[in-house]
């Protein structure tokens, strides 16, 4: 059933009757203006609700962070290390002590928030790793581990969200589907590019930014990404390298990112075909 907003309509049309959809839609169709929406089977959609779950615990997890910290600093508490919400320093934290006892109960009530905060998303990423290894999608996700700053939660959020990388025939299409292309103006000799246009699938563009952060520094292939390597077919690791030498702008990276999350995506369906 095709949603009623989604039938074009001219403005100031105030008559809408099943005849005139129906007239709209076969016109639409015969000019190749009608586009096939993408449906997720059960298993894939019950994965996207739990890693966005995830996504929302993680962002609460942030909040609750943020307020403590700015509680400490508020007070002129300031914790000397240069890494945050490690345990060295949860252990300051939980040494500060305040005069006034309903400024000590604010503290502990916000130490308790950010332990709660902390527990759930760990439980949530817990019971995600268990249940992506029954999913038909396991594979792919663990090729795109093979790539640098793309872990589990990162992997099963573009496996998820996407679906089926064979709906882009080309990685541009892909990086246009998560809005990482630059905006146009062009009229006439004058050509104007302007920011992203920011459009399509918002958890998708935000795990490949924070993923491009990790190219800042230079290639190497770590321990951890020599572990969630092993298994991974040649091919794909040869994609996952490449990878670590785009551009320099996090944005840029970005974009090519998507690019290289493509290519895995067609090699890992070419070889498991």
């Amino acid at each position: 059933m095709i949603a009623p907003s989604l039938i074009p309509r001219k403005s100031g049309q105030r008559i809408k009757t099943d005849r005139r959809d129906a007239m709209k839609l076969a016109q639409n169709h015969r000019a190749g203006e009608l586009v096939a929406v993408f449906i997720p089977d059960e298993q894939t959609e019950a994965i996207r609700d739990l890693e966005r779950a995830r996504g929302a615990a993680k962002k609460s997890e942030r909040a609750v962070r943020h307020q403590l910290s700015k509680f400490l600093l508020r007070h002129g508490k300031r914790y000397p290390g240069a890494t945050n919400w490690n345990s060295a320093h949860l252990a300051w934290i939980a040494k500060q002590t305040f005069v006034q006892p309903a400024q000590q109960y604010v503290l502990a009530d916000g130490v308790a928030a950010v332990e709660a905060a902390t527990l759930r998303v760990g439980q949530l990423t817990e019971r995600l790793r268990q249940l992506v290894q029954g999913w038909h999608q396991a594979p792919l996700v663990k090729a795109l581990q093979a790539m640098r700053g793309v872990e589990l939660v990162t992997a099963v959020t573009l496996a998820a969200e996407v679906g089926d990388f064979r709906r882009f025939a080309t990685a541009t299409d892909f990086m246009g589907y998560v809005g990482l292309i630059p905006s146009e103006q062009t009229s006439g000799d004058h050509r104007r590019q302007g920011p992203i246009t920011k459009t399509g699938n918002a958890h998708l563009r935000h795990v490949l930014i924070e993923s491009a952060w990790h190219y800042q520094r230079q290639p190497r292939i770590s321990r951890a990404l020599r572990l969630r390597s092993m298994g991974v077919a040649p091919q794909v690791c040869a994609i996952a390298w490449k990878a670590q030498k785009p551009g320099e702008a996090v944005t840029a990276v970005a974009r090519e990112l998507a690019g290289f999350v493509w290519a895995i995506a067609w090699e890992e369906k070419l070889l498991t075909s």
